[in-house]
């Protein structure tokens, strides 16, 4: 299996070239691919060396599998052309997502849905993907009528630049700035830029990517996106509504259960999810579960992942081992 990486040198896509050697997924030929003045420098993957190829170059070296994390209009641009080559992109930008002849894909959700002729494939957003692996196995059970989310998300869904910033003010050193405001010993109550309704662009991300991943029109979803500062995972609060009423006991055992997640709900010993804890890890951690006692069928849950992992480059592997494993790519 030849797999291109594109992005390679960015934090998602290095991400991306851990989560590949960590699962073992069987990578005959790795091609790097990076911007032009990254072409001709060496990255290393399980113990090689491997130069990073440009755009053109990959695409000749036809790879089965191209994994993009190179933004939007990267990908708006490059990936028709890698899929007119005959090569399956799976994409981590927003490029793709909402496109009506696009799949967008989680695969503990929605693999399914996958068929030879899907050549990009959309990544989703990395707060709606740790929120819809929770959701799933709940709307089976209870139908979901409403989710409020809440989220306090890390630097890190914004990039190296943002990183530095917050580190630059932990240290009292000017330097240049992802964000209009500081970060360290502080909340930004916006993530990406507003829409006419007042909501972000990540906030309604999160209400339709959620809505076609779940192939549900009926879930309502509310969202309020903030930035907070960590480092490294993603959290969020839900409160959700059910059609059923539901048991706190019953969902508890279901998400001990739910592949990919893992509960961590005891608060007589203060344990709980906390962003310290995801990351390097795959799994999306759950606790705080209780009823909701203002309002019927409903509950309130603290939702954690890693949002470089799950949140992006695990679940685009993920996506890949599911072509590879029913000869999809």
């Amino acid at each position: 299996m030849k797999i291109a990486v594109v992005g390679a040198t960015g934090l998602v896509g290095t991400a991306m070239l851990k989560v590949l050697e960590e699962r073992n997924f069987p990578v005959s030929e790795l091609i790097p691919v990076a911007s032009e003045k990254s072409v001709g420098k060496e990255i290393e993957f399980k113990g090689k060396k491997y130069k990073v190829h440009s755009m053109e170059q990959a695409i000749v070296a036809k790879p089965q599998i191209a994994l993009f994390s190179a933004g939007g209009d990267t990908s708006k641009e490059w990936a028709p052309k890698f899929a007119a080559a005959g090569i399956t992109v799976i994409d981590n930008s927003s490029a793709w997502r909402m496109d009506p002849t696009k799949k967008l894909v989680v695969p503990e959700v929605n693999a399914h849905v996958l068929t030879k002729e899907d050549k990009i494939i959309a990544n989703p957003n990395c707060s709606t993907i740790q929120m819809v692996v929770v959701l799933n196995p709940l709307h089976k059970e209870y139908c979901i009528k409403r989710v409020v989310v809440s989220t306090y998300q890390s630097v890190t869904g914004t990039g190296i630049k943002a990183v530095n910033q917050l580190m630059n003010e932990r240290k009292g050193v000017s330097g240049e700035m992802a964000y209009k405001y500081s970060i360290d010993l502080n909340v930004i109550p916006q993530i990406d830029v507003f829409t006419d309704n007042g909501y972000t662009k990540e906030e309604m991300k999160m209400v339709n990517e959620t809505k076609k991943i779940m192939g549900d029109d009926s879930v309502k979803v509310t969202a309020t996106t903030v930035r907070i500062p960590v480092m490294g995972g993603h959290s969020e609060a839900l409160n959700i509504e059910f059609v059923k009423e539901p048991s706190i006991v019953e969902i508890r055992e279901m998400m001990q259960n739910t592949e990919g997640i893992i509960l961590q709900d005891d608060p007589s010993k203060q344990i709980y999810p906390m962003p310290i804890n995801s990351h390097n890890r795959d799994e999306v951690f759950v606790g705080r579960i209780r009823l909701d006692e203002t309002q019927a069928n409903t509950i309130n849950m603290w939702v954690v992942a890693d949002n470089l992992r799950k949140g992006a480059a695990t679940n685009a592997v993920q996506i890949a081992e599911y072509l590879l494993k029913n000869n999809l790519a």
